[in-house]
């Protein structure tokens, strides 16, 4: 965490095991004279960290298989299905690590952008999978600042009959800010997160950051 000691993580938050592998990937994403080649590939390590830790939030069965050693193996099995859904145009950069670690799995997208003035979220677009209410939703964006986009589309998710505990919020870098407003809104919704910052400034960007990552 970077300045935040005395920030007490929500229950329903999950952060990721702040290894030295880990600070050293965020290191790079953070730096900016890293090339943009660079920055993709190292962002997505981190983003394929966190799509497994989201996984394993999911909930599971038992299951037995027989081995080539004819010796049965007891096992899980996932319950239930997922799909993706990213909040573009950043969020959209979270996808090729979700499809490397869920084959064939089936991702929506939701455009929200943010009032420059007011700093509030609007929505221009959704596209959703037509089952998407029988399924566990992995929603992903790579920042939570002031968390007025990713509250939008937990919102636009609900009115399309997603259960609030069938989702789980995907995101790099995040805010103390916008965790709590998240929370206290949709206190249901697991978020899992890579790493948190200390504050928001004044223009509501998160400090330190990584500047604008859907433009890195």
């Amino acid at each position: 965490m970077s300045g935040t000691n005395n920030y007490k993580l929500p229950q329903q938050v999950k952060l990721l095991a702040q290894t030295t592998q880990l600070k050293g990937l965020m290191t790079i994403i953070r730096a900016r004279e890293t090339p943009r080649s660079d920055f993709i590939f190292y962002a997505d390590r981190i983003i394929r960290l966190l799509v497994e830790e989201g996984l394993n939030h999911l909930p599971v069965v038992d299951k037995k298989v027989m081995t080539p050693t004819n010796v049965e193996y007891n096992g899980i099995d996932f319950e239930g299905r997922i799909c993706g859904v990213s909040i573009m145009r950043a969020g959209e950069a979270m996808e090729q690590g979700l499809r490397e670690c869920c084959r064939s799995v089936r991702i929506g997208k939701i455009l929200i952008q943010r009032d420059e003035e007011t700093h509030q979220p609007k929505l221009y677009y959704a596209k959703l999978p037509k089952d998407i209410a029988s399924r566990y939703v992995l929603l992903l964006d790579p920042m939570l600042a002031t968390g007025g986009s990713a509250m939008q589309a937990v919102q636009v998710l609900l009115d399309n009959n997603v259960q609030e505990d069938r989702i789980i919020f995907l995101n790099l870098i995040g805010s103390p800010e916008g965790i709590d407003a998240f929370v206290q809104r949709f206190p249901k919704v697991k978020i899992v997160i890579g790493e948190l910052d200390a504050c928001l400034n004044d223009e509501k960007y998160i400090i330190p950051g990584c500047g604008d990552f859907g433009c890195r």
